[in-house]
């Protein structure tokens, strides 16, 4: 506990510090305004300040939210450190340290451990969604700043070194103050896409290599025996993902030309990588044979590989005499060469697949250990080799992703290219749509023809599976992900994809099909569509191809939507057990891709919170998880940061292999007292959103238009264009409400339902306090929910209500949401027989220090939602979008988590 407050009173000075250099670059630059805008009297500068200064208001609430966003984060990188120095290691939560203790505990044998760490595969996807506004740019210079925020930290610095530090700092806020930080065009789908190459190739990488630093480390200093964990193939199966050039399902710029550029310029980024890793390779290893033992092995792979290489093998042979090891990866580097040029492709002068070269370095690791060079066998291949393994030839895995509705159109129009008369597929009842595919599976004579056109959403499909086919034709399979289908409704949204493939020649390539349940009602249909999938005997004759293992995905956002956030948490927990248990009736491991955001709303939340409040048996060795928008930036932009949370995920599924191992069954928790609650609270919060005057309100008091006219994002913020809930994309739904304060997203429900567990079953209610600390769903539900109420401002929760100017029709919504507001928060605090206060300390320390600069962006939010509605000159609105722009982009800052 005294560490704990160390590091409170640390983080108040390290802000302190970081705003008086903030002031120290304003006043350089003459803007002593803003200085008084930062340091106090905010209310009442702003009140003066007049619309042409609001620019710089903006920019400088938005700049200051993220200082203290850095100070934060700084802050707990160094409070995890400072328990590795105190010997409290395996006290830091979602650690690999505090994972091993555990098992150690309970007497598991390292080689047990060791087998559950290298069975452990997870797979970060990451996604393109409009609530990331920040320019690389910008990131970049938070990268830089958080940096030297670090390099303070280091308390042999003399005091002419610390004055240096700190004036980098200042001239580095000078550029960050001079840089513009969002977006003033849209950005299309290769801004997006050149975004996330950035943390592909620059980023990740590097976070591998401290990923492992980090588990071998804490291995070590649980007392393990060093020698037993040091081979690549020991450490967690670590891959990324991305949607961004795969992802179409309501975006048309995703052509399948893009997904043709997005599979090369991973493969060449990828490819790049290992030469730059190959090249670090040769230049250390400086292993002389005058004074090693040279095995026959090694002469006859090196004189095998000159010969096949040619001339250019023969020269790479040649450099470096005496250094046999190093002439073996010139000769490696030369077949590398030929891949990257894409020379010889059908021979083996080059590496038809990844595979290949991590065989070579497989085969020269053995060969130093055989000579004893153990030491440098691990120290200059392991790293090489583990971003080999992870990254490949290929960067990341593209998920191919799109609409049910849209492949139902495709099919529409290929019936109708052929001349059928009853062509309306989209209209077919479910037995008519499984029997027809199922004739046309059978039949195995396509009904396709690649000469012909059969309509934009038929042409658009096939288009794209030829693009992944012609891709695997000449680079194999690697970096294809996963056929997605949103909004999976029935058996026939599956087999209409096994026939898309059949009609493209990729039926017998390893790509999974791979269900999205959203919706609640989805979520209910789920199990008896993966029971009749799982029984299809397409599945069954590629369940070898696919490891006897089905993807499943489980969309957070859409059920949030559909029915508010308690029913969509429990719907998807209850979910996830029916679904493991048809997996392994069916002798399939089901795993989960879950389709979380960055938001409490949209399954947001720390990673060791989300990880252990999965149910038993449910998280098999395979995990994959979005990570959209911000929190791409917020997540991983710095190493240590996304160190920790890559090793709260690996580690997170790792305990789950162990507990599924020994056999874990399901405690006795009050799950009846659950399911009250989801049901009570769905039934509220739907009483809410199918009033007719909903919607009305909703586009009155939060700035949904605007979104929708905004350029933080290249897709659409509806699906088809309709103004509807339903086509309303539920990143928008919660990004809206959650700028206007009323965080209802999050909330809704949650006070009524208990209240009414309480007065109608007290027995129950009983049992759901009793369990609120012991069970990991429960209590993470909870704290997630109250995070939202305390974000949400109710003084501010009426100024933007104030925006609709029908009194009866907001008094009537905003009774609703204030009324579940304070039960919601009185509550919780009865559960946990605790105030929020006092029990989320540093949560309201962070709002504290934002709270009134907030205050001043929400009410020039305001002012410009104002003016923009109820101006018609089409160039003045544009101009006050760009202001509402930096708004947004200011307040997401602020609240840190938004989208």
């Amino acid at each position: 506990m005294r560490i704990k407050e160390h590091f409170f009173r640390k983080i108040d000075i390290d802000r302190q510090f970081i705003l008086d250099c903030y002031a120290e670059m304003l006043g350089r630059i003459n803007e002593t305004e803003i200085i008084t805008l930062i340091q106090g009297e905010a209310k009442l500068l702003a009140q003066r300040l007049s619309e042409n200064n609001h620019k710089k208001l903006i920019q400088a609430c938005s700049i200051y939210f993220q200082l203290m966003s850095l100070v934060e984060e700084n802050g707990a990188t160094q409070y995890r450190k400072r328990l590795e120095s105190d010997e409290a290691i395996t006290t830091i939560r979602g650690s690999w340290a505090e994972a091993i203790r555990i098992w150690k505990d309970a007497g598991l044998s390292e080689e047990a451990m060791i087998d559950a760490i290298s069975q452990t595969s997870l797979m970060p996807v990451l996604t393109a969604h409009p609530t990331e506004a920040k320019r690389v740019s910008v990131i970049e210079i938070h990268r830089e700043l958080y940096l030297l925020l670090v390099q303070r930290e280091n308390t042999s610095l003399s005091k002419l070194e610390q004055n240096n530090i700190r004036e980098k700092i200042v001239n580095l806020l000078e550029r960050w103050w001079s840089t513009g930080e969002i977006y003033l065009e849209k950005p299309d789908i290769r801004d997006e896409r050149a975004n996330a190459m950035y943390y592909l190739r620059n980023i990740f990488p590097m976070v591998l290599e401290r990923s492992d630093q980090h588990l071998k480390a804490s291995w070590a200093a649980l007392g393990m025996s060093a020698d037993k964990l040091k081979n690549p193939e020991q450490f967690p199966k670590i891959r990324f993902g991305s949607w961004v050039g795969g992802d179409r399902d309501g975006h048309p710029f995703v052509t399948p030309s893009v997904t043709q550029e997005t599979l090369m310029l991973h493969r060449n980024a990828a490819l790049s990588l290992v030469k730059e890793n190959m090249l670090h390779l040769v230049k250390k290893l400086s292993v002389s044979a005058l004074t090693n033992q040279v095995t026959d092995d090694l002469m006859k792979a090196i004189h095998e590989k000159e010969t096949l290489l040619g001339e250019e093998g023969r020269q790479a042979a040649q450099r470096n005499p005496h250094e046999p090891w190093r002439q073996f990866v010139n000769l490696l580097l030369v077949q590398l060469d030929n891949t990257i040029a894409n020379r010889n492709a059908d021979s083996n002068t080059c590496y038809r697949a990844c595979f290949f070269l991590a065989k070579d370095l497989h085969f020269l690791r053995e060969n130093l250990k055989l000579i004893g060079l153990k030491g440098l066998a691990v120290d200059l291949l392991f790293p090489l080799e583990r971003s080999l393994q992870c990254f490949g030839f290929h960067l990341a895995k593209l998920d191919i992703r799109q609409n049910s509705a849209f492949h139902d159109k495709a099919i529409s129009q290929i019936l109708k290219g052929n001349g059928a008369s009853d062509y309306e597929f989209e209209q077919w009842s479910e037995e008519k749509r499984v029997k027809y595919l199922n004739d046309l599976l059978e039949n195995r004579a396509p009904i396709t023809d690649i000469t012909q056109s059969y309509g934009a959403e038929a042409d658009n499909v096939l288009d794209c599976y030829r693009v992944v086919r012609q891709h695997i034709h000449q680079y194999g399979a690697d970096g294809i992900g996963s056929f997605i289908i949103s909004m999976t409704r029935n058996l026939s949204d599956l087999l209409v994809v096994y026939l898309l493939l059949r009609e493209t020649q990729l039926l017998k390539a390893p790509i999974a099909v791979v269900p999205l349940f959203e919706t609640i009602e989805d979520l209910h249909h789920a199990p008896d569509v993966l029971e009749k999938f799982l029984q299809h005997p397409i599945t069954r004759e590629r369940k070898t191809m696919l490891n006897h293992q089905q993807e499943v995905m489980l969309g957070y956002s859409d059920s949030n939507k559909d029915g508010g956030t308690i029913a969509s948490k429990w719907n998807l927990y209850k979910a996830e057990q029916a679904l493991s248990e048809i997996g392994r009736k069916h002798q399939t491991a089901v795993f989960f891709f879950h389709g979380t955001g960055g938001t409490i709303s949209r399954g947001g939340g720390k990673y060791h919170r989300f990880l252990e409040s999965m149910p038993e048996n449910t998280v098999s060795g395979n995990f994959k998880i979005t990570v959209q928008g911000e929190s791409v930036a917020q997540l991983f932009s710095n190493p240590l940061t996304a160190t920790y949370n890559l090793n709260a995920l690996s580690s997170g599924i790792a305990r789950h292999l162990i507990k599924n191992r020994a056999g874990a069954k399901s405690e006795n928790y009050p799950e009846h007292a659950m399911e009250y609650l989801a049901q009570k609270s769905f039934d509220h919060y739907r009483a809410l959103i199918e009033n007719p005057d909903f919607i009305e309100f909703y586009g009155k008091a939060t700035c949904i238009d605007v979104l929708e006219k905004s350029k933080i994002g290249s897709r659409p913020a509806r699906r088809t264009g309709t103004r509807t809930l339903n086509d309303l994309r539920a990143i928008p739904w919660v990004f809206s409400w959650n700028l206007s304060c009323i965080a209802m997203t999050g909330w809704y429900g949650l006070g009524e339902a208990l209240q009414s567990l309480k007065n109608e079953d007290p027995a129950s209610y009983q049992q759901l306090k009793d369990a609120v600390n012991d069970w990991s769903f429960l209590k993470f539900l909870m704290i997630q929910t109250e995070t939202n109420l305390i974000l949400s401002d109710p003084e501010m929760m009426h100024e933007y209500a104030a925006l609709d100017d029908s009194v009866e029709r907001r008094q009537l919504f905003m009774d609703k949401f204030i009324s579940d507001y304070q039960h919601g928060f009185q509550a919780i605090e009865a559960l946990f027989e605790e105030p929020a206060a006092i029990r989320r300390n540093g949560q309201y320390d962070n709002l504290r220090w934002r709270k009134e600069k907030l205050a001043i962006l929400h009410q020039t939010h305001i002012h410009y939602l104002k003016k923009w509605r109820n101006t018609a000159d089409e160039t003045e609105k544009e101009t006050i979008l760009v202001t509402l722009l930096s708004l947004i982009n200011a307040i997401s800052s602020g609240l840190k988590n938004t989208g």
